[in-house]
């Protein structure tokens, strides 16, 4: 398949040029003369093949290119927006330094989950699957090699794209935090389910999965930017201040809802019961539930965070939202002060232009 999908290519280029200078070249010379017949002939049924070649390229279906190009045009087109569009409204808002650096990142992310989750919503409650309220019917008539709709494909297209390149983005763009490694893991765990889930046609499963995980994704970067915003051009700014809080509640009742309670109880049900019940020698059984149960643990890690948070606010250690994840880069002054008391060293011009920590270090993010 993978042999006929670049002779597609190849033919599709090719002997369309092929047509193009055999089409000029018969009117510019006598087509009586057998050179030129035979050519014309050989040139029909080139193109005759290639219609043939483009109809199984269109056909074909898993086109490992496909996610590598969306991988490069989802990097292309967030460098685009964070340069052209997030950072100099950042500065035309007057925010704080340490905000505007941090405001492209979740901009970027709202917008791209915001699509993600919405076309999801479309697809489990606008269309005829019936995935959400019968989570059972993911595997119903699976069978091996079964074509993906395209639909489905394209959401698969799209989130193996944001995925792929959010792996190169949180370890050298995005503003380091204390569980970047855990979500560098949680990038891979989840490119790895997109990829040979798509492979081994667990594709109904899927969407159900992006879904439940996108709405908290979707809640967390707005509540991030309303935190962000409430303090620019040298005011506060109430409302935002309003909007954050309520965000901060929501997301945490939100997460517990959808990532521990109905994602175990509609997805790692369907995996673990239902698949047998509905294919009784499904492929890769133990493989996927691990998969699963991995990112479970991981939903698990980050609600002690949201736990965390909301312990600090009820005991009055915290006054306003924040991220707790963050490092502290005012403490991390002061330290940093302290130990150049102690060593004579010069405080880095980096900590007092604010910039980002990574493993406790200064972190100056580049595109």
């Amino acid at each position: 398949m993978e042999i006929q999908i670049i002779h597609a290519f190849w033919a599709r280029d090719f002997l369309s040029l092929h047509y193009s200078f055999t089409l000029q070249a018969s009117f510019s010379f006598s087509c009586r003369d057998s050179c030129w017949k035979e050519l014309w002939q050989q040139c029909v049924l080139s193109r005759s093949e290639d219609s043939h070649a483009v109809n199984a390229m269109q056909d074909a279906r898993g086109r490992p290119e496909l996610p590598l190009f969306g991988c490069r045009g989802c990097g292309q087109l967030g460098r685009a927006l964070w340069g052209c569009c997030f950072q100099p409204f950042g500065e035309w808002c007057k925010l704080q330094p340490k905000d505007a650096a941090k405001m492209p990142e979740s901009a970027w992310k709202l917008l791209f989950y915001t699509i993600s989750w919405s076309y999801g919503f479309y697809l489990l409650f606008f269309t005829d699957y019936p995935f959400f309220y019968d989570p059972p019917s993911v595997f119903y008539d699976w069978k091996k090699g079964m074509d993906v709709p395209t639909d489905i494909a394209i959401a698969y297209l799209l989130q193996c794209s944001f995925y792929g390149h959010s792996i190169y983005a949180t370890a050298y763009m995005d503003t380091w935090r204390k569980d970047s490694i855990v979500m560098l893991l949680h990038h891979v765990v989840a490119l790895t389910l997109i990829a040979f889930s798509y492979a081994f046609r667990y594709h109904n499963v899927g969407i159900l999965v992006l879904f439940l995980h996108d709405i908290n994704d979707v809640q967390l970067e707005f509540t991030k930017l309303n935190v962000y915003f409430k303090h620019r051009g040298g005011v506060y700014h109430r409302l935002n201040d309003i909007i954050s809080n309520i965000g901060c509640l929501t997301f945490s009742v939100s997460w517990f809802w959808f990532r521990l309670y109905w994602f175990p109880l509609k997805v790692l049900y369907a995996t673990c019961y239902s698949s047998l019940q509905s294919v009784p020698n499904i492929p890769f059984y133990f493989f996927f539930n691990a998969l699963l149960l991995i990112l479970t643990l991981m939903n698990i890690y980050w609600f002690l965070y949201i736990v965390l948070f909301v312990a600090k606010v009820l005991m009055g250690q915290v006054h306003e939202v924040n991220d707790v994840r963050e490092y502290d880069v005012e403490d991390s002054k002061k330290t940093t002060a302290a130990k150049k008391k102690e060593s004579g060293l010069q405080l880095p011009n980096a900590l007092k232009e604010g910039m980002h920590l990574k493993n406790g270090l200064v972190k100056d993010k580049r595109l």
